[in-house]
């Protein structure tokens, strides 16, 4: 058996190890517990009695000898691995910056909005994006013969004849009727949504843009807390040197209506920040159209199942792609969904 011992030795001192599998053949054939240092441990039973105390010392010696070898050559092997440098890497080069993301400026400008009426007392209310017509149009008071229920501004999804037609919602109205068929004043919420018309894609107009709503239902509200409301709301998001004034309009949901504008800064030193020479220029008059409101009508009141005599509420909306042309002097509606980096990367710091 000492021969074998020795023949072992010899194989361990003369085993080349330069590669990470050489080492594993070298562990599985000497150091594992069905290698051959393992093997000649089973055949010292065999061995007589008055000699298995010294061929006990020579095998445990041998496999000291494989353990050393093998933790030896793993270390060297992890060793050559750390100090390896790849020929192709130039360490004199700059490191290359963390590439932070940054929010879309339609979320951002979203994101301010529903801040400022959420610390005027309205909370954020949602719904859903395919409706009914009785959702989108009846029970708004828009009447059946109304341009907007034509294929011209509305994607239709079912034709099933008036009232009963399924589309996509054209604004986030729907939301507001939901809202108030569902829950008794008073009701203070904002809707802000994705909404979809049939319209030609060009600069000035795209056919999904994105709104943002507002309805307020209580006994005794007038149209002073409408004006004050949007005054504080104006303030807040374009500076408090800002005028505002309400001119007559008309909605069908809504009466009396009015359009909310605020006024440009071209006439101030330093030029026009708001309007910036986009397709909502004051062009001289130096106003800027922002927002359409009034007091709900008491028709869609009733529509909702509200007691039209004792509750009153006014409602407001505006276009959220709009405010951020203001607010960025942005002059092609197309730049918010084609994702150019270019474009979004200006927004990091906003």
């Amino acid at each position: 058996m000492i021969e074998q011992v020795n023949e072992i030795r010899q194989q361990i001192t003369a085993y080349t190890i330069d590669t990470k599998e050489q080492l594993e053949n070298f562990r599985i054939a000497y150091v594992g517990r069905k290698g051959a240092v393992a093997g000649l441990f089973e055949l010292l039973k065999t061995v007589p009695a008055e000699e298995r105390r010294a061929m006990g010392q020579e095998l445990n010696s041998l496999k000291d000898l494989a353990q050393e070898t093998f933790q030896a050559a793993q270390e060297r092997l992890e060793n050559s691995q750390s100090q390896q440098v790849t020929p192709d890497v130039d360490l004199t080069l700059p490191t290359i910056p963390n590439e932070t993301g940054s929010l879309h400026p339609l979320t951002l400008i979203r994101q301010r909005i529903v801040e400022i009426f959420e610390r005027l007392g309205f909370n954020v209310a949602d719904g859903p994006e395919i409706e009914e017509d009785w959702y989108n149009f009846t029970a708004l008071n828009f009447p059946e013969n109304h341009p907007a229920r034509e294929m011209q501004d509305t994607f239709f999804i079912e034709k099933n004849g008036p009232g009963k037609d399924i589309l996509l919602h054209t604004h986030t109205s729907n939301i507001q009727v939901r809202l108030m068929e569902t829950q008794q004043p008073p009701l203070r919420s904002i809707m802000p949504g994705r909404v979809y018309r049939n319209e030609a894609i060009s600069a000035r107009a795209h056919c999904f843009f994105h709104q943002i709503e507002g309805l307020y239902i209580d006994e005794n509200v007038s149209f002073k807390d409408l004006k004050d409301t949007l005054y504080q709301f104006a303030q807040e998001l374009f500076g408090s040197e800002v005028q505002v004034r309400f001119r007559p309009s008309y909605f069908p949901f809504t009466e009396p209506s009015a359009e909310m504008d605020i006024s440009c800064e071209m006439h101030r030193p330093g030029g026009c920040r708001i309007c910036g020479g986009t397709q909502n220029q004051c062009k001289g008059t130096g106003w800027v159209e922002i927002l359409g409101s009034g007091m709900v009508d008491p028709n869609v009141l009733e529509n909702c199942g509200i007691d039209s005599k004792k509750y009153t509420g006014f409602a407001f909306g505006m276009g959220i792609e709009r405010i951020a042309n203001l607010k960025y002097r942005v002059r092609d509606l197309r730049l918010y969904s084609e994702n150019d980096v270019r474009f979004l990367r200006q927004f990091e710091q906003a």
